[in-house]
């Protein structure tokens, strides 16, 4: 199988590298989170009062979850999206309904509950989304490359808090999934990546 890379893009070349990118098998779905996690860990963590620390971490985690999922979906019916660039949006907001789903099953996994979305009202009126400052099409995609950058530096924070370590693995695939978004939607801007070493996590 060849190996996919992110093409080497000029600023004027970033939108269409971004639309190839669509046709890029990112690890989105809870199957390519959860394939290499061992579920005797998670069980054997049941009951045990270290696990409720994690449940929380793995909840913080969900939330930002049901956050990236409704800022896509007010993103793509905002009408300020090309078709194409529609088209990513939905397979991103995808690969974040996988980490959902992924996340739920390892808190249930754990005997704790997971978290619920809020609403969309409450999604719609939050001061951190601003949703109301959206005016163009590149607006939605800063938002989304903002929230992305976010997740990846919350789950590079929390890692080393694990109790169960296995889910560091978790957190691993996740920042994985959250920095090629996070690439694509910088390039589709024009904007440029990162040159100085350790650029996550700060």
């Amino acid at each position: 199988m060849t190996q996919a890379r992110f093409p080497q893009l000029t600023v004027a070349d970033s939108r269409r590298g971004f639309l190839k990118l669509g046709g890029i098998a990112l690890s989105g779905t809870a199957v390519a989170l959860l394939g290499g996690l061992p579920m005797r860990g998670l069980a054997a963590s049941h009951g045990d009062a270290k696990a409720s620390g994690d449940v929380a971490i793995l909840n913080v985690a969900l939330g930002l979850e049901h956050e990236g999922i409704a800022a896509y979906q007010i993103g793509a019916g905002s009408g300020l999206l090309s078709k194409p660039l529609l088209a990513v949006a939905t397979l991103f907001k995808s690969h974040h309904e996988g980490h959902r789903t992924a996340l739920v099953g390892a808190i249930e996994k754990m005997g704790g509950t997971p978290v619920h979305p809020k609403s969309m009202d409450d999604y719609k009126a939050s001061e951190k989304l601003s949703i109301s400052s959206i005016k163009t099409g590149d607006d939605v995609l800063r938002l989304a490359q903002r929230l992305e950058l976010g997740a990846v530096n919350a789950y590079i924070g929390v890692m080393p808090s694990f109790e169960d370590r296995n889910l560091s693995q978790v957190a691993g695939r996740l920042i994985a999934d959250e920095t090629m978004h996070w690439t694509a939607l910088t390039q589709a801007l024009g904007g440029s990546l990162p040159t100085p070493a350790f650029s996550f996590g700060a």
